[in-house]
C-alpha cells in the first residue's frame, strides 16, 4: 500500500510502498476513505511531541470501511464504516481506567504516534477504540469529527455552562465547537491572529457575535474561554477577558511556555485547566449530537501524496476549516 512515513522529526514525510498490515486479535483492518490532518500531526512531525515510534504513519482522524477482522473482533463486520481517533489503546487496569478516566491511562497508546495511523491506504485499529460513523457525513466531512470534533467537544464540556464563550484560534476544532455552542444557545466570541480578517469573517459566518484579534478585549466579559491555538501567551489574555468564576480551558496537547502573569487576573476563583485526549464516552456522545446540530465541517481535500503540503498550509495558518487527505 501507499503510505506517508515519518523517518525523522523535523523532516518531510516520505511516500513509500509498504505491506498492508494484518489485524491482530481484537483489531480491525480498515481501508482508509479519508484522514484529516490535525495540529497534533504537525507537533509530532516538527518534534514538539517527543519520542514517537519511528518510522511512523501519522494521522488519527481516520474514516474508512472494515476490510478484515482480527481474531475475536466482533463489534463490527466487514463493510461497516468506522472512525478511528487519537486514543488508540488503553490498559483497562490502571487507576485511571478503573475510574472512567481512560484518557489519563498510564499505559495509553495513541494513533499516529505510538501506532501507525491513517496517512495510508489501510490502517489497523483496536476495535474497542473505533466508532460507528453516523449517516449524513461523507468520509471527508466525517474525518475532522474524530479529533477536532471530539477534543473540541470535551473542551466545551470542560467550559461548563458558560453563556458567553470565547474561542482562541479559529481553526478545525473551533469551527466545529462554534456550531455546537450556537446549537446550545451560547453567545460566541472568536479570537484570531492579528489582522486575519478571513478567519474573523469565517467565525461570524458560523454564529460569532464578535470576532477580533487575540490581543483585543471582547465587548462583554467571558464566562469561559477555550484556547485551541498552541500559544502560551494567550493564557493571560484569556484570563483578563474572563469574568470572576470563569474557566480558561487549554485544549491542545502541546503549548508554548505560558508567561508569568499577575495573580489578580486569576483571583476571584478563575480557573485554568487542560484537556487531555478523549474517552470513548466523549466519542459516543459527540457522534450522537453531531447530526442533531447538525455539524457541517468545512474541509480542504488533498491527495495522499500532498500530505506535506497540507501540513505546510496548517503550519502557516492558510486553512479555513480542516485539511483532509484522500487516498
Amino acid at each position: 500500500m501507499r503510505a506517508l512515513l515519518l523517518h525523522k522529526q523535523g523532516q518531510p514525510l516520505e511516500l513509500a510502498e509498504i505491506p498492508v498490515p494484518e489485524p491482530a486479535a481484537g483489531q480491525l483492518l480498515i481501508k482508509t476513505g479519508a484522514c484529516a490532518v490535525c495540529r497534533t500531526d504537525l507537533h509530532v512531525c516538527d518534534g514538539d511531541l517527543k519520542d514517537p515510534v519511528l518510522p511512523l504513519v501519522l494521522g488519527h482522524e481516520i474514516v474508512g470501511r472494515v476490510e478484515k477482522l482480527g481474531s475475536g473482533a466482533g463489534r463490527f463486520k466487514t463493510g461497516d464504516r468506522v472512525g478511528v481517533p487519537w486514543l488508540g489503546w488503553t490498559c483497562g487496569e490502571c487507576r485511571y481506567c478503573q475510574s472512567n478516566r481512560e484518557n489519563l491511562c498510564d499505559h495509553a497508546r495513541f494513533t499516529g504516534y505510538q501506532m501507525d495511523g491513517g496517512f495510508a491506504e489501510y490502517a489497523v485499529a483496536d476495535q474497542r477504540f473505533a466508532f460507528a460513523i453516523p449517516e449524513g457525513f461523507p468520509d471527508e466531512q466525517a474525518a475532522p469529527l474524530l479529533c477536532a470534533g471530539l477534543i473540541g467537544y470535551r473542551s466545551l464540556v470542560a467550559a461548563g455552562t458558560a453563556d458567553r464563550l470565547g474561542l482562541y484560534g479559529f481553526g478545525a476544532a473551533a469551527h466545529i465547537v462554534a456550531q455546537v455552542a450556537r446549537h446550545q444557545g451560547r453567545r460566541l466570541f472568536a479570537f484570531t491572529r492579528e489582522g486575519d480578517s478571513d478567519a474573523q469573517q469565517f467565525a461570524r459566518d458560523l454564529g460569532a457575535e464578535w470576532a477580533g484579534a487575540s490581543s483585543e478585549s471582547p465587548p462583554a466579559e467571558l464566562d469561559a474561554a477555550i484556547i485551541f491555538a498552541p500559544v502560551g501567551q494567550l493564557v493571560p489574555l484569556a484570563l483578563r477577558a474572563t469574568a470572576p468564576g470563569g474557566t480558561v480551558v487549554c485544549a491542545g496537547i502541546h503549548m508554548s511556555e505560558i508567561p508569568a502573569f499577575p495573580y489578580d487576573i486569576l483571583w476571584r476563583e478563575r480557573t485554568i485547566r487542560s484537556v487531555a485526549n478523549l474517552t470513548r464516552r466523549d466519542g459516543e456522545e459527540f457522534l450522537e449530537l453531531a447530526p442533531k446540530v447538525p455539524v457541517r465541517t468545512h474541509v480542504i481535500s488533498y491527495p495522499l501524496e500532498q500530505a506535506n503540503g497540507a501540513l505546510a498550509d496548517l503550519r502557516q495558518g492558510r486553512l479555513r476549516g480542516a485539511a483532509v487527505l484522500v487516498p
